[in-house]
């Protein structure tokens, strides 16, 4: 039976007050003011900052073509970005042609993207009013956490995943719960069910399929969550490359459900930063009121509308990915000192053995040969390189680079 929740009560109490605070207004001074003689009272700019931002670790972002040609000596056109699991063949044509013939780029776009909500209403079929789009996914998480977390709340955080929400989290002030993978990185639903007794968090956030693993939580397993007093963030990110539907609709019914999707992949738009979510009706009122007037620029929502356009292209393109994704797994088990998993997005993970270093793999693929895989610093994945699907040439020229080591 579904955990049930009154109006608003994931939102922070404070965006709950629909008040318009008067300002306060600072007579003119009356009298020339003239310049302090005294020794500063300043010491430092930092004195002004959030004490925990003064801990806070920067977020580690995929360097662009520029800073990689500089670096490698290579023609951008020559380096294969197999890093940031990027869609190689580019969005629709009608991406390009609309973005070349908008019609008022001089104008602030509109504040509620609604041709945009309107063409993802249809799509899913889902009502538009619960739909809110961002620059990005990763807005919308921390626009989730910003009106939902308290100084000092908790998240439950299910690692190795996406870094994103550990990091927002950070931002935020707000507390991780770790609940790490079982073997295989399996989802451990038991260990969220403790973690959620014990800790009493606001939000557990799950990806599906998982980022970097390409694993795939059950029906059983969000039910069971699903189930429990908290809210449940699920990162749709890459759902279009598995074989399941989307759980878009769950939100329609479920007080305590938000799903987030993007344009980034399976459009190929990651270069202008557009995605999506679901929530509640309950919620998003308070979303609304706090999210940027214009966070969605013009050209993003033009170039999300016109991929809408033509589905066909993002099927042919999706299932081209996906067939490349199992000739690549085949591909990558035929290297000795590596072990893919089965993957369900637009990549594979893989542990690194044979008594080879992780981070010496990725650095010879990039300075030797000028192919960009990932490589993560932290303990549970020091061992492992991600790699994204490519076109086919792209798993050859890998594949013959990896031989080389």
């Amino acid at each position: 039976m579904q955990a049930s929740a009154p109006r608003g009560s994931w939102v922070r109490p404070a965006a709950l007050r629909r008040v318009n605070r008067p300002h306060l207004l600072v007579p003119l001074a009356t009298a020339t003011m003239e310049p302090s003689t005294s020794a500063p009272t300043v010491a430092s700019s930092t004195q002004f900052l959030r004490k925990h931002m003064l801990k806070l670790a920067a977020y580690t972002p995929i360097e662009p073509f520029e800073v990689l040609s500089a670096r490698y000596g290579r023609k951008p056109e020559e380096i294969i970005k197999l890093d940031a699991n990027e869609n190689p063949y580019g969005p629709p044509p009608e991406v390009r042609q609309a973005l070349g013939s908008m019609p008022f780029p001089h104008i602030y776009p509109d504040p509620e993207t609604r041709a945009l909500r309107q063409a993802l209403s249809k799509m899913h079929n889902i009502p538009m009013e619960h739909l809110l789009v961002g620059c990005g996914a990763d807005e919308l998480i921390d626009l989730l956490m910003r009106c939902v977390l308290e100084p000092g709340d908790k998240i439950v955080d299910c690692p190795p995943t996406f870094t994103m929400y550990v990091f927002d989290a950070d931002v935020n002030d707000a507390r991780v719960v770790t609940v790490p993978r079982l073997e295989g990185f399996r989802l451990d639903v038991e260990g969220i069910r403790r973690a959620v007794a014990e800790h009493k968090p606001k939000v557990v956030f799950l990806t599906s399929p998982n980022n970097p693993d390409g694993s795939m939580i059950s029906e059983s397993d969000l039910l069971a969550i699903l189930d429990l007093p908290v809210l449940v963030v699920l990162d749709e990110a890459y759902i279009e490359f598995s074989s399941e539907s989307s759980r878009m609709h769950w939100v329609t019914n479920r007080h305590n459900l938000v799903v987030l999707r993007t344009f980034s992949k399976s459009a190929a738009l990651a270069g202008l930063r557009v995605g999506y979510g679901a929530f509640p009706l309950e919620m998003i009122e308070y979303l609304w009121r706090a999210k940027q007037p214009y966070n969605v620029s013009v050209a993003a929502e033009v170039a999300a509308c016109a991929a809408l356009t033509n589905m066909e292209y993002l099927d042919t393109v999706r299932n081209a990915l996906v067939s490349e994704r199992e000739r690549l797994y085949t591909r990558l088990k035929e290297i000795t000192f590596l072990e893919p998993y089965p993957s369900h997005a637009n990549f594979i993970l893989a542990k690194v053995t044979g008594g080879k270093d992780a981070k010496a793999v990725k650095d010879a693929l990039a300075s030797q040969h000028g192919i960009m895989v990932r490589h993560y610093a932290k303990k549970e994945l020091s061992g492992y390189i991600r790699v994204s699907v490519g076109r086919p040439e792209h798993t050859d020229k890998l594949i013959e680079a990896l031989k080389q080591l």
